[in-house]
């Protein structure tokens, strides 16, 4: 069964991270897709953020509608730091029984200036399948929005050449939809009352209402 790791925070998760998720099955023929948020990750200073069991049981929530999709909480039942390395190392253990070849790794493009800083990436790069994505960019609130620490996101993407990165010689890019959605800007939109409903899989807008998350009233 081939399988790719979708990480990131999820705070929340919403309809983008899931069209994206279909789409890498779709395109490059993936079984499942194992959403993992992070517990604590190493290069961002999180704004607004809800306890992480929230998170998980968000994305429990929206992963109960399709099969393909798998809500793993490898790195909040670990704790501490989120290192993909060590999550990759985990799941591949986890999942021998059922894993075809490599785990797929899905990443937003925005990611790749900065990918030679992660801890281990090249051991990342050999062990896994990078799977690169389109992101739409957004100027996001300063309010809400969450914050790179220590050199993370100070290469200049346009300045990013692809090929002429190693780490880079044998990942797949996919030509996903641009959904100009953002967590960032769901978080707000809540906090200001305003709509979100079609934003989000709709289990996890009963589970913000239900739990009164991101200042819900």
């Amino acid at each position: 069964m081939k399988m790719a790791i979708l990480g990131g925070s999820f705070n929340p998760i919403h309809v983008g991270h899931l069209a994206l998720a279909d789409d890498v099955c779709i395109t490059l023929g993936y079984d499942r897709i194992l959403f993992v948020p992070t517990a604590t990750p190493p290069h961002k200073a999180m704004r607004e953020i809800v306890p992480a069991q929230d998170r998980l049981g968000m994305v429990k929530a929206a992963c109960s509608e399709d099969e393909r999709f798998i809500a793993e909480g490898c790195e909040i039942e670990r704790g501490g730091v989120s290192y993909t390395c060590d999550t990759i190392r985990i799941l591949e253990e986890k999942y021998k029984d059922t894993l075809e070849g490599k785990l797929g790794l899905i990443m937003g493009e925005d990611l790749l200036p900065d990918f030679h800083l992660w801890n281990r990436a090249e051991e990342i790069a050999q062990r896994c399948t990078l799977i690169v994505a389109r992101r739409p960019y957004k100027q996001e609130s300063a309010l809400f929005a969450n914050k790179n620490v220590g050199d993370y996101g100070k290469t200049c993407q346009l300045d990013f050449d692809i090929t002429k990165e190693p780490l880079f010689n044998n990942c797949v890019a996919i030509e996903n939809p641009l959904l100009t959605i953002s967590s960032t800007d769901i978080r707000e939109r809540i906090s200001c009352g305003k709509s979100f409903g079609y934003l989000v899989p709709r289990p996890v807008f009963r589970y913000i209402i239900d739990g009164k998350l991101y200042g819900y009233k």
